[in-house]
């Protein structure tokens, strides 16, 4: 039985680069959904091709693709101390989805990283000079703040309700995060 920690937070707050190293560190898989959609984008398969133009746009790629593709990784995962979730769930329908599949991959813990708006913009347009992601431009990233503030915000209550939340700042430096959240494991 594979255990989930479940990382929510805006776009930008820092969740896949904690998520990498507290993976590597806890021998964790560290399943980031946007990954396997750029994946499929870098791959141009049709999945990836339907992604990008959702993606470029700031949109969410439907909950049913994800919802399968994350099914087939979390089934296909090697790692059996348990994996991180970064990126999924992003709405309740998704989270009512995971609820479905618990008896086999329960949800141990859920990490909520808090930031500013500004701070978001600013790390996420540099991210966007630096790796050169096509979704990371201003007008996608208000889209994508947006979107979070209506579909993913909503989740942190749903979880507080339901499982053990943390809530960690993700505002400052990366190894001063990272020593926050590796507290709570």
């Amino acid at each position: 039985m594979t255990e989930l920690i479940i990382f929510l937070g805006p776009p930008g707050a820092g969740k896949g680069t904690q998520a990498s190293r507290l993976a590597e560190d806890k021998n964790l898989a560290h399943i980031s959904t946007g990954d396997m959609l750029r994946e499929h984008v870098s791959n141009n398969t049709e999945l990836g091709k339907t992604a990008k133009s959702l993606l470029d746009e700031g949109k969410l790629v439907p909950d049913s693709l994800v919802i399968e593709m994350l099914i087939d990784r979390l089934r296909s995962e090697k790692n059996k101390d348990g994996a991180i979730l970064d990126g999924f769930p992003r709405t309740l329908a998704q989270a009512n989805s995971l609820d479905k599949i618990s008896e086999n991959f329960p949800i141990s813990k859920v990490i909520v990283f808090d930031a500013n708006h500004e701070e978001l913009i600013k790390r996420i347009l540099h991210r966007g000079e630096t790796s050169g992601r096509s979704d990371d431009t201003k007008d996608s990233i208000k889209v994508r703040l947006d979107v979070y503030q209506k579909d993913t915000e909503p989740l942190i209550e749903y979880y507080e309700k339901n499982n053990s939340t943390i809530k960690i700042n993700a505002v400052g430096d990366v190894e001063d995060i990272y020593n926050l959240l590796s507290k709570e494991f």
